[in-house]
């Protein structure tokens, strides 16, 4: 298969790509570090389109428009709180990249950059959020993939670039 998942460093609203993801709380009204910067460039429209939406089940995606960043449209998956992993924190993280994927299929994305959802303010343990975002984007890009033509695990900062970089290698090796 050709390389369709990249782990980079860098800003995530700031990536030439169709769609970004966004890492929102259920009410897609605040969220952490990812969802602050991303009401700061897009204004009070992105605010007001989020609240006509009414919110979002966590590992779930709702889309609004991106105003003044370099994507189209913003997918807000309502990403999982950690809670010792005795809430399906997991299976919950792993719905958020699906349906992600999944919407940006359905809106005819050919490219599109997540952030390291869960991991800030939501307090998900870094190395276990980004085995399942590459495991889950990996699996997710071999059973529906055809269309894609790149997507991007956008890290901000070297300690987590190095969890997801990890996480991608292993996976890469293992299926070599």
């Amino acid at each position: 298969m050709k390389k369709k998942l990249d782990v980079i460093m860098g800003d995530l609203l700031k990536q030439d790509v169709e769609v970004i993801v966004n890492s929102s709380s259920t009410t897609l009204l605040e969220g952490g570090a990812v969802d602050t910067a991303i009401r700061k460039v897009c204004g009070q429209e992105i605010e007001d389109e989020c609240k006509a939406l009414h919110g979002c089940p966590v590992g779930q995606v709702k889309v609004t428009r991106a105003y003044n960043i370099t994507a189209s449209q913003i997918i807000h998956t309502a990403s999982p709180i950690w809670r010792g992993g005795f809430f399906n924190e997991e299976k919950l993280l792993a719905y958020s990249y699906w349906n992600s994927l999944k919407k940006a299929l359905e809106l005819n994305a050919k490219t599109i950059a997540f952030p390291s959802i869960s991991t800030g303010t939501r307090n998900f343990p870094l190395e276990k959020a980004a085995h399942i975002a590459v495991e889950t984007i990996y699996r997710f890009l071999e059973e529906n993939g055809q269309d894609f033509e790149m997507a991007y695990l956008v890290c901000y900062d070297p300690v987590t670039y190095d969890s997801y970089r990890k996480a991608y290698l292993l996976h890469l090796n293992k299926s070599a």
